[in-house]
């Protein structure tokens, strides 16, 4: 990527922000002080949530007794955006969740967001009674249709009823926000957002590779931003791959996805280190601009130029439920 085209992207994709310092209407609406977890809008729905948010699958594979306590610290701490899916761990992660929210109020300190796979009818209405069993709550804040990954997805969802019981969901009460998440191809959430819906989120990959392939940052943050959807950025470090084979610190990885226009971004932490390092970064967040985005672009060029660094892009990845559904 030449320096001209590697500016252009930035002013798409990174919207004002090396224009204007915190620039886009996003980062301007960050609330909170050094030494806090920053909060960002969630899009036009009126909420404020912290601006990292706490993984639902990796906190699945810790024991219990330590994933109930890395919850708590997490909200002692500020992280009170809880990411979560009915398939994870094929329940548990919801489980531990629940038992980690059911006491000391802090259900109400938290914005609980989890995931549905089914896209018929009477399995969405199923996987919602089950997740709000399993997280012992009576309404999930935000609700999000699981791996978008399918171009047949966004047709499914209304043919086959899902989005009609995420309405009814919605009117009954025990969903407040609407949303979908993927991590495939940008042409299929493309799909979705030319859907007669008015999404409240959208999910996707946000990190230094994206740029390059496939660009989730490129092709579907800009038009997210124009409509006020709220985006939430995941895999930063692409599970752990851009650490380890760019040297590039989880911290640098992090804050280049939070310097773009999105509302939060979730963090797989399976340790209180994971936890803690996290939370450092958002409560001394500072975005990285002008020629530190620049030098950053340009070292993850080529390796990121085929996606092999993204194995959720370029591989077989992803729910063996959604596999299963699409026959696969």
């Amino acid at each position: 990527m030449n320096m001209l085209h590697r500016r252009r992207f930035l002013q798409a994709a990174v919207a004002s922000v090396t224009a204007a310092g915190i620039g886009s209407e996003i980062l301007a609406g960050q609330q909170g002080s050094l030494g806090s977890v920053p909060t960002r809008p969630l899009g036009k729905t009126g909420q404020q949530v912290s601006i990292v948010g706490l993984g639902g699958y990796h906190i699945g594979t810790v024991e219990e007794p330590l994933a109930i306590s890395i919850m708590h610290e997490a909200i002692d701490g500020g992280m009170r955006f809880f990411d979560n899916s009915w398939d994870y761990n094929q329940g548990r992660s919801e489980e531990h969740m629940g038992k980690a929210l059911a006491t000391g109020g802090r259900r109400q300190k938290v914005f609980l967001m989890t995931k549905v796979c089914a896209r018929d009818y009477e399995g969405a209405k199923q996987q919602l009674d089950e997740s709000l069993r399993r997280l012992k709550t009576d309404v999930i804040d935000l609700w999000q249709f699981h791996e978008i990954n399918w171009d047949v997805d966004s047709e499914w969802l209304y043919e086959r009823g899902a989005l009609r019981a995420a309405e009814e969901a919605r009117q009954a009460g025990k969903v407040r926000f609407i949303g979908f998440t993927g991590h495939k191809d940008p042409s299929h959430l493309l799909k979705m957002l030319a859907t007669p819906f008015a999404w409240d989120t959208v999910q996707m990959p946000i990190n230094v590779l994206d740029a390059h392939y496939r660009s989730f940052q490129k092709l579907v943050l800009p038009g997210c931003v124009d409509r006020k959807i709220a985006v939430l950025g995941m895999k930063a470090l692409s599970n752990g791959i851009i650490p380890k084979e760019l040297s590039l610190p989880a911290e640098i990885c992090r804050r280049f996805s939070l310097s773009l226009p999105i509302t939060s971004l979730m963090c797989g932490i399976k340790s209180r280190e994971n936890l803690r390092q996290d939370l450092a970064m958002a409560q001394n967040f500072e975005p990285i601009t002008g020629r530190d985005l620049d030098e950053l672009l340009d070292k993850t060029a080529a390796p990121g130029s085929d996606g092999k660094l993204e194995p959720h892009k370029t591989t077989r990845y992803g729910s063996a439920y959604h596999f299963r559904q699409h026959e696969e």
